[in-house]
Order: C-alpha cells, then sequence, then structure tokens
C-alpha cells in the first residue's frame, strides 16, 4: 500500500504503477528473529527497481504493531519477472521470515497510484504517512472521484506545498471496505494536531456552503473510513525513502 505514484514509463505506454502491499504479523515473541530475517531479505532481493521494497510499522487501530512490506511501483507486466525462485528468493522467505509470523499473516492487496489527482510538488524524504481508509458505496466510484478531484483542485490553488497520494484498491471487496486510500506525508507528530483550514480554503475558492455540502455529498458515496498511522522503517526497508518527483 505504499505507496507513492512515481514510475519511469514511457508517456506512450498504457500501464500505470502498483503498489502490492502486504501485511505481516510477526509472532510477538520472535519480532527479533522477523526483524532479522525480513532486513536479510529486502536487502538481498527487493533493493532495487520495481521490486524495491519499503516497510511501515503501523502505530494505531487494529493493526497496531504489525508491518507493512510495499513493493512497487511497478507495471502489471513486470509481476510475470518478479523474484521468485531465483537465486533463492522464495526459500529465503519461508526459511528466514515467515516461520516468525502468525498464521493470518501475508494478506495483500494491490493498489494503483492516481498522480493526476495526488500532490507531489517537490522531493522529499518519507518518514511518517497518515492513510485515510474510504469505503465507497457500490455504484458510486465515479461519483466519489469526481469529489476527490474537487478537493485535489483546492489543495493545488491553495496548498500547494501539501504532499499527498490518492490510490485506489485494484481488487477491493465489500467485505474489506478499504476502496480508496488517500496518504498525507509528514515527518513531525505535531502535524496530525495542526488544522489544515481545508473547510475555509474550500469555501474560498468554491463559495459560502460549498463545504458543507461537499461533506453532504461525500456522505452520500461512502460507507465511511479510518485512518492508520505508518512509520517507515529503513533499517528493515530494501530501498530508503527519497522521493524525487523530477523524475
Amino acid at each position: 500500500m505504499l505507496l507513492l505514484p512515481f514510475l519511469a514509463i514511457s508517456q506512450n505506454n498504457t500501464e500505470y504503477g502498483v503498489f502490492e502491499n502486504a501485511l505481516l504479523k510477526p509472532n510477538p515473541a520472535q519480532i527479533t528473529q522477523f526483524e532479522k530475517g525480513i532486513t536479510a531479505h529486502n536487502k538481498k532481493y527487493h533493493s532495487d527497481g520495481p521490486y524495491g521494497v519499503r516497510v511501515y510499522w503501523i502505530s494505531n487501530g487494529p493493526n497496531t504493531g504489525n508491518y507493512v512490506w510495499v513493493m512497487g511501483p511497478f507495471p502489471w507486466s513486470s509481476l510475470d519477472s518478479r523474484p521468485a525462485q531465483k537465486e533463492g528468493h522464495d526459500a529465503d522467505w519461508n526459511t528466514n521470515v515467515a516461520p516468525y509470523m502468525l498464521n493470518d499473516s501475508g494478506a495483500q492487496t494491490y493498489w494503483r497510484s492516481h498522480p493526476e489527482l495526488s500532490r507531489f510538488p517537490k522531493d522529499f524524504t518519507i518518514k511518517n504517512m497518515s492513510v485515510d481508509y474510504w469505503d465507497i458505496k457500490r455504484g458510486k466510484y465515479e461519483d466519489a472521484m469526481k469529489l476527490v478531484k474537487k478537493v485535489h483542485d483546492v489543495y493545488a490553488e491553495k496548498s500547494p506545498t501539501d504532499i499527498y497520494g490518492i490510490y485506489t484498491n485494484e481488487f477491493g471487496s465489500t467485505k474489506e471496505g478499504r476502496d480508496l486510500a488517500v496518504i498525507s506525508f509528514f515527518d513531525k507528530s505535531a502535524w496530525l494536531g495542526q488544522d489544515n483550514s481545508i473547510a475555509k480554503k474550500y469555501d474560498e475558492m468554491k463559495g459560502a456552503g460549498s463545504w458543507a455540502q461537499f461533506i453532504k455529498d461525500w456522505m452520500d458515496v461512502t460507507n465511511g473510513g479510518e485512518t492508520e498511522i505508518w512509520i517507515f522503517r529503513p533499517d528493515l526497508s530494501g530501498i530508503n525513502g527519497d522521493v524525487k518527483v523530477a523524475n
């Protein structure tokens, strides 16, 4: 889930960037072994290119204490040549990582990045992320994305330096309820308590009362959402947190 829309694909190529997110739940009694094994695995098999991996630690909610293993971005076509049996990739995972995880680990999701709705105005280094998941009502996807575009336009005009990404679940389900992810990047925890004044900015740009109408419209197309805070763990990752948007 992870999650950044940067991929060196030709402008003439119709493919798009996708991230593979795996929720990993280590055995509480074997966290040291788990971290040692996943670090070595990522450094050896996921240190560059479309198979580069970042690892995050979840600090709140039902998944507190678990990890998110994020590979990408990559075009779908690259999965056909992903590391598997090559150079012992699968054997290494099964021997040095999997034994230290709980049995219900490994749930995977695939997220499509939407750079046209995201804001990455400058190079930055990932540290912390606020991941807002939204459950879109059946048949309301297009309406929801139109509303996302409205907020994007306000941020582009009123908060041009803010950094966030928009992603949609390629294989969403009504049971899981995670169809849309809005990821905000921040360095200091104080950011979580700041007022971004989106209501004021929205009304300034769209007219008085527009934000209240937006909230009503948003409630009409969604069933609710949830937020997780992810902490980037460069020590466990195959690649660093540097994001070069110039490319």
